[in-house]
């Protein structure tokens, strides 16, 4: 017997980074328990085994994950845990300086590596699994990660270097996985890939998101389908319609912009210049009124001048996105950014950043107050104290604004979908009372 597999009872996934791993975590979870393992998710409670799932994108997010495998490898070090595995993103990009650097690690693995992760415990894939997970969100919603890699090559990221060219999942495949969240309780489902805007390509050489979202808002038990990580250049104008005139879809469209001016966009190899990628916008808001576009832009690009800023500055101003990031610039290794000098300091990159939030902050403020007084059917996520709290079709769970809710009627649960009254604002949350 392997000695990896040795009184393998307990297992305790961790999962860093975004919701792509966390999918990629639940897989595994389903697997292990069909073999009678013990799964926990970002547990600190002692396991037989423990498996990091890292995120290797940017530098936050790999120190975040080297610190997280640190403090693991001290506690199998100290006999608290037994085997210790790292996975995903990190480790696929850097596993060979890792194995150096780490020896208090049991073994290394990539972000295609489950197979190679079961055989070293001695269990079988089990094929006729696939698709089925253990959900770690809440029951009443779920990530439904439609395709692997990208084929796009933003001159800034590396994901394509580390997850390859994308793969998109057969729609009956995904409808199938649909079918079984929904028989565990999942009413909302969140889209999410790489690149949303490619899905299908690779299959029948067209764009079949909105094929897609037609089959999924078929299924009775799914009440919201939400769109995440769309890719502007290519997108595809029929899924508006859909989310327009299909009750089941969100009003709501996560397309990363990244910038708007032309020299930018060109470096940045987006695909699109500032005209069309407001003319973008443009369409999207005349094809379906009243929706909330979450986008994020990267300031301090190499060579971003004070002007260049300036225009990104007054296209948000201009814009009134209803959600929004910002990321300060970082090089990547081995990326065609990554061989521009990074001219911008640090200090710079952060205030423009704060600069940019404090307008979207104020956008938020603004937007809020339009709400108030007014009834919004929001989806019942927790209780937090007293208060419970919710969601409105505009906001996905994690990153987006929040309704917090004075329940009088003491008859709310999670999972719930319920019309609240506005009564006030907390910066980027709501403030509500129910019944309406």
């Amino acid at each position: 017997m392997n000695a990896h597999a040795k009184k393998i009872k307990s297992a305790n996934i961790i999962t860093l980074g975004c919701s792509k791993n966390l999918v990629d975590s639940e897989v595994m979870m389903r697997q292990l328990a069909a073999s009678g393992i013990e799964t926990k998710h970002d547990d600190n409670a002692p396991a037989d085994l423990v498996i990091i799932n890292t995120c290797g994108f940017i530098n936050d997010a790999r120190e975040e994950s080297v610190n997280t495998i640190l403090e693991w490898a001290n506690e199998r070090k100290e006999g608290k845990i037994g085997k210790l595995f790292v996975m995903g993103c990190l480790s696929q990009r850097y596993r060979d300086e890792l194995i150096k650097e780490m020896p208090e690690v049991d073994g290394f693995f990539g972000v295609n590596d489950l197979n190679a992760i079961l055989s070293n415990l001695n269990s079988p894939l089990r094929t006729e699994l696939l698709g089925e997970r253990v959900l770690t969100t809440p029951s009443h919603y779920a990530y439904l990660k439609i395709s692997e890699g990208c084929n796009r090559r933003c001159s800034f990221c590396a994901i394509p270097s580390i997850r390859g060219k994308n793969v998109s999942k057969p729609v009956e495949e995904l409808v199938a996985e649909a079918r079984f969240l929904a028989r565990q309780g999942v009413k909302e489902l969140i889209l999410i890939a790489q690149d949303l805007t490619n899905y299908g390509i690779d299959l029948n050489k067209k764009r079949q998101l909105p094929d897609l979202v037609k089959e999924l808002s078929n299924i009775e038990e799914i009440r919201w389908i939400r769109l995440h990580y769309a890719y502007p250049s290519g997108f595809p104008l029929r899924i508006l319609d859909i989310i327009n005139n299909n009750p089941k879809v969100c009003r709501y469209l996560d397309i990363p912009l990244q910038h708007i001016n032309d020299r930018i966009l060109k470096s940045m190899r987006r695909g699109l210049n500032g005209q069309q990628t407001r003319a973008l916008v443009k369409t999207i808001r005349e094809r379906v009124p009243g929706i909330a576009i979450r986008t994020s832009f990267i300031t301090g690009y190499p060579g971003e001048t004070t002007a260049e800023f300036n225009e990104l500055r007054d296209f948000i101003v201009e814009s009134r996105f209803e959600r929004m990031g910002v990321f300060t610039y970082s090089h990547e290794e081995n990326t065609p950014a990554s061989k521009l000098t990074d001219s911008v300091r640090p200090a710079q990159k952060a205030k423009r950043a704060s600069q940019l939030m404090e307008i979207q902050q104020q956008i938020a403020v603004e937007a809020n107050e339009t709400w108030h007084g007014q009834v919004m059917k929001v989806i019942i996520d927790r209780k937090e104290d007293k208060l419970w709290v919710g969601r409105t079709e505009f906001d996905s769970p994690e990153v987006d604004n929040e309704v917090l809710i004075t329940d009088a009627s003491n008859s709310l649960k999670s999972g719930d979908f319920v019309d609240v009254r506005i009564t006030g604002t907390a910066f980027y949350d709501l403030e509500a009372t129910f019944p309406a």
